[in-house]
């Protein structure tokens, strides 16, 4: 008899839980509807934002537009600047631009083995690189401020 009145029981909870489930859904479609109310006020506000949207997008594209054309390099990178002695036993005696003398310098530290080999930023500096940084080691960020000291 214990079996029995159990599962009269186990019926009654199901019976029980099945309505509670219809309440739980009748409950949230009045909650739709103030959401679909506030949803359709934000939609009015961000009309405005879209046109907005749409008048910054032609500036866009103008100003897409405009790094396509051909860029002009600046005179004062191309400018030959005449490099100081201590500086043309590496890159050379004549007038060379900025760019070109730092070009050169790479090329001298690579072809020496000069670049740090746990520390690739870093330069190891051979006697005559000494004589144009003032030291032993040098970080290549470093390196374009001292090489403008010696170019004039």
């Amino acid at each position: 008899m214990a079996t029995a009145k159990k599962s009269p029981a186990k019926k009654a909870a199901a019976k029980k839980a099945a309505p509670a489930k219809k309440a739980a859904p009748a409950k949230k479609a009045p909650a739709k509807k103030p959401a679909a109310a506030k949803k359709a006020a934000p939609a009015k506000k961000a009309a405005p934002a879209k046109k907005a949207v749409a008048k910054k997008a032609p500036a866009k594209k103008a100003a897409a537009k405009a790094p396509a054309k051909k860029r002009t390099p600046n005179p004062a990178f191309m400018k030959a600047l005449t490099p100081s002695a201590a500086l043309a036993a590496v890159v050379g005696a004549s007038p060379l631009p900025r760019t070109e003398v730092v070009s050169k310098m790479w090329a001298y530290i690579k072809k020496n083995g000069l670049q740090d080999k746990v520390n690739k930023r870093a330069i190891n500096a051979d006697d005559k690189l000494k004589a144009v940084f003032g030291k032993s080691q040098v970080t290549m960020f470093e390196m374009a401020g001292l090489i403008g000291k010696h170019l004039k």
